[in-house]
């Protein structure tokens, strides 16, 4: 596993990074947010031995950081953000340079350079100067020197930063496949790439933890999550908004957006009713109204991230 104890950073009069301890074990993807200079970035080059914490520790794999440095970093992929390269390299010199640096030599290492360059889809621009490509496909060439040497520890800032939605898709896919045999930490301002693909969200603010769980346990501190959304057909402003808050077990309800033919309204529940959506449902088709589609809502990690990160200010 990866352990961070008692990290603090201190730069001048500012502390970055403030007392934080955590572990990430094997499975699992900790997605870490937070607002800008909240101290998401200073925390993981710690980890991977790129800054040396004012106090505290980390240990990657039982190896510490401090006292055994090389060899924590021998088991580490370190994308960082801004996904810095040697521009003047082809993509192909650069992942034969990476290879050869991380102990590859001769077939071994051809093998290990062309398997990556499959794996990351760059073997269109395998022979083109890095500073000639794409703001994706760099980012894209840093991805692949962080996992060229198929570390059991992979530690990422911002990811996915610059690619289009299929590329998104295509890297949230390999983290998922890598992550079963796999620790990863990512960083990333991107809410849907830590619902999507993270086991569990670190949430900094002013260089502290504020919040460790998972991202289907944050959404319950939304204020929406439980309430019931429906659309129904528009039959006259404000009518089917009073009929909902008539139907026992409503405790509120608001319009969410409405048409000329429709109109979605969100229910609030008094309390935990599993049967309030049976209830909605068949309220309206007594009243030759069917409702078109319904669904209760998990809530918003956008809505409990500005929540806490505000709090804690």
């Amino acid at each position: 596993m990866i352990e961070a104890k008692h990290l603090t950073k201190i730069f001048g009069r500012k502390t970055a990074v403030d007392d934080i301890s955590f572990t990430v074990g094997k499975g699992e993807i900790l997605g870490v947010l937070g607002p800008n200079a909240a101290g998401k970035s200073t925390t993981m080059r710690m980890i991977t031995g790129f800054l040396v914490p004012t106090s505290g520790t980390a240990l990657v794999g039982g190896h510490d950081v401090l006292e055994s440095s090389l060899a924590a970093r021998q088991k580490i992929g370190y994308l960082p953000e801004n996904a810095p390269t040697y521009p003047d390299m082809t993509v192909n010199g650069f992942l034969d340079f990476i290879a050869e640096i991380r102990g590859f030599r001769g077939q071994n290492k051809k093998q290990q350079v062309i398997r990556t360059l499959e794996r990351c889809n760059l073997l269109e621009v395998r022979f083109q100067a890095i500073h000639t490509l794409s703001k994706g496909f760099k980012q894209r060439v840093c991805f692949a020197q962080s996992i060229l040497h198929d570390p059991e520890y992979l530690i990422m800032d911002e990811p996915t930063d610059g690619l289009d939605p299929n590329q998104k898709h295509e890297v949230r896919d390999m983290i998922r496949t890598m992550a079963q045999n796999k620790t990863i930490i990512l960083s990333t301002h991107n809410l849907e790439e830590v619902d999507t693909i993270c086991t569990r969200v670190l949430i900094i603010a002013q260089g502290r933890i504020v919040a460790d769980e998972t991202p289907a346990a944050l959404k319950t501190r939304s204020g929406l999550h439980g309430a019931i959304c429906f659309t129904l057909p528009k039959i006259g402003e404000g009518v089917w908004l009073k009929e909902t808050e008539e139907i026992p077990g409503v405790d509120r309800a608001a319009i969410v957006s409405e048409g000329p033919e429709f109109v979605t309204i969100r229910a609030f529940p008094k309390k935990s009713d599993e049967r309030l959506t049976e209830k909605i449902i068949r309220h309206f088709m007594v009243k030759g109204k069917p409702v078109e589609k319904i669904y209760i809502e998990e809530g918003r990690l956008d809505e409990v991230f500005r929540m806490i990160t505000t709090q804690s200010l």
